[in-house]
């Protein structure tokens, strides 16, 4: 009961990237830099046993982003053709690089990784990719005219990765969406469709990792305009309730969130976000088992994950293991009094 996990990302150590930053320049390069990568997934990997994480990730240490971070492995994208983009619905403009021609996958991306993990920990292990929607929300399109028909295309790649990344041990494979709440209409017509592709034939666990992004200013200040009450997820969660999709993510510290929306999620496990990544204040156990306590009057406590909000890349390392350390112990603590 309330197994513990993060939403993915951890900080990167500031000797194998630039710290505090979404987007970090690797500090070294060739084998160095692979075995400096292993040596930041593996401290991450026992940080989380440590705090009493039950499913661990790799902190995303081997990628610079966690959409780009997959996308470079992609065949079909022109890198050197930067087309100015609107990003999650024009909340900012950003040159990213655009597709051209067919895409296509010519070899594994993560699973020497995923293999990595699954033999330096007992625990369940997580693996996240970026969903088809918010990869097509974060690449121009100059080959397939739609972007439907372009997320289409990812979801098969994406398939073919996520059967191997289980095949390597991975328990759980989480594809990140936040573009999920900034087309609610478009989530309903295809995204929905295009991730249970990405799915499909899975037999581990699956989720879907929704959120109003990483404690950045962009999304901070957008967030200012939302009003009271952020109610955007009413409109989705009725069809991810009736997905295949096994899991969703739902803001819940600090969050404009109505809880009570988690109700909607009723066929689902709920990630529910405990720790608040948008502050560098660490929680105490006991405000971690506190928000656990009373997100279990939406959420059936055998459904109810406690987890993060979003990543914690953007964060300080020891910022990270506080918040890693309070949301193990404030579990512990709501199992107890449970």
């Amino acid at each position: 009961m309330f197994t513990t996990t993060i939403a993915g990302s951890l900080p990167k150590p500031a000797w194998l990237a630039e710290p505090e930053k979404l987007w970090p320049e690797w500090r070294q390069s060739g084998p160095e830099l692979d075995e400096a990568k292993r040596d930041a997934a593996l401290i991450w990997i026992k940080e989380q046993e440590l705090a009493g994480i039950d499913i661990v990730t790799e902190g995303e240490q081997f990628r610079t982003h966690f959409v780009h971070g997959f996308l470079e492995h992609i065949d079909g994208i022109d890198w050197s053709l930067k087309t100015p983009m609107g990003i999650r619905n024009n909340r900012y403009t950003v040159d990213v690089p655009t597709v051209t021609r067919a895409l296509s996958r010519p070899e594994p991306v993560h699973m020497r990784e995923a293999e990595y993990i699954h033999a330096h920990t007992d625990h369940p292990i997580k693996f996240t990719l970026p969903g088809p929607m918010t990869i097509c929300d974060t690449i121009a399109d100059a080959h397939y005219g739609r972007r439907a028909d372009m997320a289409m295309a990812f979801a098969e790649i994406l398939n073919d990765e996520a059967r191997e990344l289980e095949a390597a041990g991975v328990s759980l494979i989480q594809f990140d969406e936040p573009a999920f709440n900034a087309f609610m209409d478009d989530v309903n017509e295809w995204g929905i469709a295009t991730l249970e592709r990405a799915i499909e034939g899975l037999k581990c666990d699956t989720a879907v990792h929704i959120c109003y992004g990483y404690g950045i200013k962009a999304n901070t200040d957008w967030k200012k305009t939302l009003g009271e009450q952020w109610r955007q997820y009413e409109q989705i969660f009725p069809a991810l309730d009736a997905s295949k999709i096994g899991q969703v993510s739902v803001e819940y510290a600090n969050s404009r969130v109505p809880p009570d929306l988690m109700k909607l999620l009723a066929h689902k496990q709920v990630m529910v976000g405990v720790i608040d990544v948008a502050t560098d204040q660490v929680e105490t156990a006991e405000e971690v088992a506190t928000r656990i306590r009373d997100a279990s009057a939406f959420v059936d406590p055998e459904r109810l994950m406690p987890c993060t909000n979003c990543g914690l890349a953007p964060l300080s390392r020891a910022v990270a293991r506080g918040k890693l350390q309070a949301l193990g112990a404030g579990a512990q603590l709501a199992r107890q009094r449970l």
